[in-house]
């Protein structure tokens, strides 16, 4: 659910690259599991198609217990969970049942709506376990907002990584320097990882029409600034941006062709506000498919049902 944004947000000098920052709020997507929140924000509600950035953990579950989001349902967008650390058992109404794991890619096209579970298997469960990672949600373009629901896995060996010699880059999607990634998108856009040793100076280069990079862990300083774990830089359109890591570090690329404006409630995401309505609709009267197997389900959030 999307929260009132008390964020500070800063637009660092107006001569050079950066043309603003952005600093995590506080969320609670459910049961108490506490998440940073970094788009939508006030002053920027998307980068490229990204609309959607939370940053969760690192959090310790102990033995006993773990992370339960209940079935949801999603429309008109595209959704990833990348983790640094743990598992999460991903299952949704297209029938699939796939393990989340560090580093590799799990591409849900939510489309016309689908509904998805993120839990823990029961070893998980009784052993407890670090869970550390992102979601992301990617606005789908017009033309294929209404799509089919669809579900692709891509195993972290599968994707290309480039050596800088004191850093690495895994094009996670899109393309950079003719490493190209598997996963196949709807519009252009990146979202790459970049692994940073100690005092490794590198000039992000300009790759999309919008871009931003952001602290996953550890900090860097740019433009005689240090920005830490969870600061979002957005990018002058065509604007390189030199950092030095101060420790070892993980920067996460995102960015894209400009998308057009989307209305966004709770998990629904479309440029037509009338498809949001009528999703809200269909949730309320259990509509869209189940999950087989799940029983529970999270109700449309009570002050918004009108």
């Amino acid at each position: 659910m999307i929260e009132n944004d008390s964020r500070t947000e800063r637009h660092d000098g107006q001569e050079g690259p950066v043309e603003l920052v952005l600093e995590p709020r506080a969320s609670d997507i459910g049961g108490g599991f506490m998440v940073r929140r970094t788009l939508p924000s006030r002053n920027r509600r998307m980068v490229g198609p990204f609309i959607f950035f939370d940053h969760m953990g690192p959090m310790e579950f102990a033995p006993g217990s773990g992370m339960d989001v209940l079935p949801h349902p999603h429309i008109g967008l595209a959704t990833v969970t990348y983790l640094f650390e743990g598992e999460i058992l991903h299952r949704d109404s297209v029938g699939s049942e796939q393990l989340i794991r560090p580093g590799a890619i799990n591409w849900m096209v939510a489309g016309s709506g689908i509904v998805h579970s993120e839990r823990v298997r029961p070893e998980i469960r009784a052993s407890g376990q670090t869970l550390h990672g992102l979601q992301i949600w990617v606005a789908l373009p017009q033309k294929a907002e209404d799509n089919e629901p669809a579900f692709f896995h891509h195993p972290a060996d599968s994707f290309p990584e480039l050596d800088l010699h004191g850093a690495s880059v895994r094009v996670l999607i899109g393309e950079i320097q003719n490493h190209k990634s598997p996963v196949v998108t709807f519009s252009r856009m990146l979202y790459a990882e970049t692994k940073l040793d100690a005092d490794f100076s590198w000039t992000v280069p300009s790759l999309e029409k919008e871009q931003a990079v952001y602290v996953a862990m550890g900090s860097i300083e740019a433009e005689g600034q240090t920005y830490s774990q969870g600061t979002m830089i957005i990018l002058k359109n065509g604007a390189s941006l030199e950092i030095r890591s101060r420790e070892r570090s993980i920067l996460m690329l995102l960015g894209g062709d400009p998308m057009e404006k989307r209305k966004i409630y709770w998990n629904f995401v479309h440029s037509d506000p009338e498809m949001i309505e009528n999703a809200k609709r269909r949730w309320q009267n259990q509509e869209f498919p189940a999950v087989d197997g799940e029983t529970e389900f999270v109700p449309l959030p009570e002050s918004r049902k009108k």
